[in-house]
């Protein structure tokens, strides 16, 4: 769910730049994937691993989550991000091809760590209270189906 509206930053930069849709801004759309997904499983991990371990219902699970994992996914995103500025300066033979990448992934690093930090929490408590509501109607239906519910006292014959 939150792979789109990282890339939606990306393809907006890109559009607004006049660039065009190459192989490098393709694989430059594949990295932004590979580290929203790698930031989202950072606080899901964390979120799951405070609900299991220490009792804490999804909400604070996955704000505790978002809180200690907040420095560690931001500063790999700001070095990410000062990384790529060469890239999107680029000037000289080849200018184009680096340029078009790196407006892409400054961009889309910049929307992965927004969205990501904004988004994965709300997601993550959607989901949860999703899960245990279909889980609550599986047992319900469970309950009902099984026969030892017919042989129950009171049952009328």
């Amino acid at each position: 769910l939150i792979v789109p509206m990282c890339l939606l930053p990306a393809v907006t930069a890109l559009k607004l730049d006049h660039g065009d849709n190459n192989i490098f801004t393709q694989i430059g759309l594949l990295v932004l994937v590979g580290l929203a997904c790698k930031n989202a499983i950072l606080i899901v991990e964390f979120a799951k691993h405070l609900q299991e371990e220490h009792g804490r219902d999804a909400k604070t699970a996955v704000l505790e989550a978002a809180h200690l994992r907040l420095r560690p996914i931001l500063m790999t995103s700001m070095a990410f991000v000062m990384g790529v500025v060469p890239l999107v300066l680029a000037t000289g033979a080849g200018a184009e091809v680096r340029h078009a990448l790196g407006v892409t992934v400054f961009a889309g690093m910049i929307g992965v760590t927004g969205f990501g930090l904004l988004l994965t929490p709300v997601f993550y408590v959607f989901v949860r209270r999703a899960s245990r509501h279909v889980e609550a109607d599986a047992a319900r239906h469970t309950e009902a189906d099984s026969p030892g519910h017919l042989l129950s006292p009171g049952a009328s014959s």
